[in-house]
Order: structure tokens, then C-alpha cells, then sequence
């Protein structure tokens, strides 16, 4: 069983449905046990990182996402997810964040006339090989809604870059950390390979 860590933020039902497509038993929790007890598990989200942060404190939740991780499964972080797994965000003035991956969440430039949040179809372009896009080819497109993005302290970490404006990174990988800026879930046939990819590693 997947499960899908239940904090009060995101569109978690879409994520849910995606796996169950994809014939993966997935779950809603907010369950300590249940999360760990889970073979992978998925930390989604959308809204923002303090109110995710605090959320996810007053569950009791943050260490068993850190208990998860270090068991060794496989951790898929989406979108708002992916953030919180890095060190501070400076949404709102700066914010701590889990500290799993060392890094920070800064929002893109004003400086680039581009429209924010960056919203739409974007290309993923291949920084090394994961398992989360076996199969695929570099330039696959997602669906992106986001105002900052994440950058790691270690480059080894980025698995994909996208570019919008800048080259920023937009997907991660380390040891059984997977995480990703967009919505695999959203993301029609492309989008729904990786996320099988990632159930395929149970």
C-alpha cells in the first residue's frame, strides 16, 4: 500500500485516483501508524510552506515523515511537498522546514517580466539517471503551478531542470528521496509513467 500523508493541504483525492488507475493501492492518512506501515509513501501539497509546517507539527507528523525516510522506502514529495523536505523557505519571510534535504525555497526573480506563479505546461529536462523517469526521454512535459523553487546546497541531488526564465531545478532524487515541483498526477499519459515508476519500486 501507498500511502498518501493526509495534512490538510492539497488536492489529495487526484493523487489517490492516479495510483488506483495505475492498479497501486493507495491511502489518505493521517495515521502514524498507517504511514508507516505503508510500503511507499507520497507527501503532497499545495497552499503554503509555514501553514504546511504547521500543519504537519500539531499532526505529529514531522517525525514519522523522518522515520519513513530513514527506513529506507521509497518517498515521493509533490509540489509543496517537495519544498517542506528542504532546510528553509523564504515564503512569508523565512520559514524552517524539515531539513531532510539541505537547501533552500526562493521565489523566482521579479526581475524576469514573467507572469507568477509560473502556471502551465513545461518541459523536464534530464540531469542523471532515476528510476522515476525510466522509460522516458529528456524534454517530456508536465504541468506546472508554482511561485518558488527549490536549490539544493548539493547539485548531485537534481534530477530534472526546467526552464522559465532561469534553468531552475525541478525535480530531486537521493538514496529513496524522490521529489518533484509539478503535477505528475495532472499530467496526462507522461505524468502518470512516472508516478508507476514510482510505485514499481515497492
Amino acid at each position: 500500500m501507498i500511502a498518501i500523508i493526509d495534512y490538510g493541504m492539497g488536492n489529495l483525492r487526484s493523487v489517490e485516483k492516479a495510483l488506483e488507475k495505475l492498479g497501486f493501492k493507495a491511502e489518505i492518512t493521517d495515521q502514524a501508524e498507517e504511514i508507516l506501515g505503508a510500503e511507499a509513501v507520497i507527501l503532497p501539497g499545495v497552499g503554503a510552506f509555514g501553514d504546511a509546517m504547521e500543519n504537519l507539527k500539531a499532526a505529529g507528523l514531522i517525525e514519522v515523515i523522518k522515520e519513513v525516510i530513514d527506513s529506507g522506502k521509497p518517498f515521493l514529495g509533490i509540489c509543496l511537498g517537495m519544498h517542506l523536505l528542504f532546510s528553509s523557505s523564504e515564503e512569508w519571510g523565512q520559514q524552517e522546514g524539515l531539513d531532510i534535504i539541505k537547501g533552500q525555497v526562493v521565489k523566482f526573480p521579479t526581475e524576469l517580466e514573467l507572469k507568477i506563479p509560473h502556471m502551465g505546461w513545461n518541459q523536464l529536462h534530464l540531469q542523471k539517471d532515476t528510476a522515476l523517469f525510466d522509460g522516458l526521454e529528456s524534454g517530456l512535459f508536465q504541468y506546472f503551478v508554482h511561485s518558488y523553487y527549490v536549490v539544493p546546497d548539493d547539485e548531485a541531488v537534481i534530477a530534472t531542470t526546467t526552464d522559465y526564465g532561469i534553468d531552475f531545478v525541478s525535480s530531486i532524487q537521493k538514496d529513496n528521496i524522490y521529489a518533484v515541483q509539478y503535477h505528475p498526477e495532472k499530467s496526462s499519459e507522461q505524468g502518470l509513467e512516472i508516478l508507476r515508476n514510482f510505485g514499481e519500486l515497492i
